[in-house]
């Protein structure tokens, strides 16, 4: 099944430490959820133990999480970094405010991954839930060879028992993954 996700659909929801405020653009209970989180001012991440988290840069630049055991470097849009949610992290902004799509996963029901789906690139898509979100501008992909278009802010989500294939058409799209604790890993071609 594949729905489209229109941003006026989407949930405002205050970050637990009361920093911020994420929007929200698809959610399935205490298990996952998938939004977009403006940083405008360094601080603390909030605690989410138990959760696994993936997350990319889309706007600004120079974003670095400091924790414990070192810095995760976010600085360089579009590229996924992973960390674990119990994680002690405070942000530090080296050249202003920043945006990031953020994919939250309770590690004990299921397995979180992001990708980044670029024009001519095949990503294949195991059984469970995708969002293909474009951050910007107008997008175009292939799903199983069907294209379809999307708009900047605009998201599909795709339900799957079975498992396809997205293709990059035009811009860049993410694609969040949440499939079964047990199901093996998104594959890139």
């Amino acid at each position: 099944m594949i729905t489209l996700l229109d941003p006026a659909g989407y949930r405002r929801t205050p970050w637990k430490n009361g920093g911020g405020t994420t929007v929200d653009i698809a959610v399935s209970g205490e298990a996952w959820r998938f939004g977009r989180t403006p940083i405008v001012e360094p601080g603390p991440f909030s605690d989410y133990a138990g959760f696994d988290r993936v997350q990319v840069l889309v706007a600004g630049s120079g974003l670095v999480l400091e924790t414990p055991d070192g810095e995760i470097d976010v600085r360089q849009p579009f590229r996924p970094v992973r960390f674990a949610g119990e994680t002690p992290i405070k942000s530090r902004l080296e050249a202003g405010p920043v945006e990031v799509v953020n994919l939250i996963g309770r590690r004990e029901q299921v397995k979180v991954e992001m990708g980044v789906l670029d024009e001519g690139r095949t990503l294949v898509l195991r059984p469970g839930t995708h969002i293909a979100y474009t951050p910007h501008g107008d997008t175009e992909l292939a799903i199983q060879g069907n294209e379809r278009k999307l708009a900047a802010d605009y998201a599909l989500r795709i339900d799957t028992d079975v498992t396809m294939r997205l293709t990059g058409i035009v811009g860049c799209l993410l694609v969040a993954s949440v499939t079964p604790e047990t199901a093996p890993d998104v594959s890139r071609t």
